[in-house]
């Protein structure tokens, strides 16, 4: 598996982990209305400083552990 495919994977991890927030303030529970929002506020601002700039932390620290998507298509090994 290669860095930008794990990073997509945790990004629709963290939307269902705030889905799931939303849910239970919506029942209910308003601090988890808040944390979902300050949850979807981070990602929010976190993809836009990556889509303007290209410079995204996260996807830094995954190509120090996996490879990155072109080097496996290079190598033959996707």
């Amino acid at each position: 598996m290669c860095a930008e495919k794990i990073q997509r994977l945790i990004q629709a991890s963290i939307l269902g982990i705030v889905m799931g927030f939303t849910a239970s303030g919506i029942s209910g529970e308003a601090g988890m209305l808040q944390i979902a929002f300050l949850l979807q506020f981070g990602m929010m601002v976190m993809l836009a400083i990556a889509g303007l700039t290209g410079w995204c932390p996260g996807l830094i620290i995954l190509k120090k552990i996996f490879p990155s998507c072109e080097e496996m298509n290079t190598k033959g090994t996707n």
